[in-house]
């Protein structure tokens, strides 16, 4: 088992699930853990060598550029539609970032 991946894709999916978790409960620390998760998630993308490694990397980093900003705009400026809207948008990237990386695996060569 390549645990390397197990990691990268533990991370792609946390960072998934804690977004939707901020649209459930719209806390502010949702959103930080959310936003934190994906920048270790974006991190993790930086530097790997696949097939859609650049597709992969500019989805998580489409990610970070809703989260950041919604975090923001909940917590200086308390504009709660504004940030459920940029998280939206950042549900949609890692869901486009996890069909890329399914994608991706199955197009790697497996060896026994």
């Amino acid at each position: 088992m390549n645990w390397g991946k197990v990691f990268y894709m533990f991370f792609t999916l946390m960072s998934l699930t804690t977004s939707a978790a901020f649209l459930y409960e719209h806390s502010m620390v949702a959103l930080f853990i959310a936003s934190s998760v994906n920048v270790i998630s974006t991190l993790m993308k930086i530097g790997v060598r696949n097939l859609l490694s650049a597709e992969l990397l500019a989805g998580s980093l489409v990610a970070d550029l809703h989260l950041i900003p919604a975090f923001f705009s909940l917590q200086f400026y308390q504009n709660e539609p504004l940030a459920i809207g940029l998280v939206i948008g950042a549900v949609i990237a890692n869901i486009y970032t996890l069909v890329l990386a399914i994608i991706e695996s199955t197009q790697q060569k497996v060896d026994f």
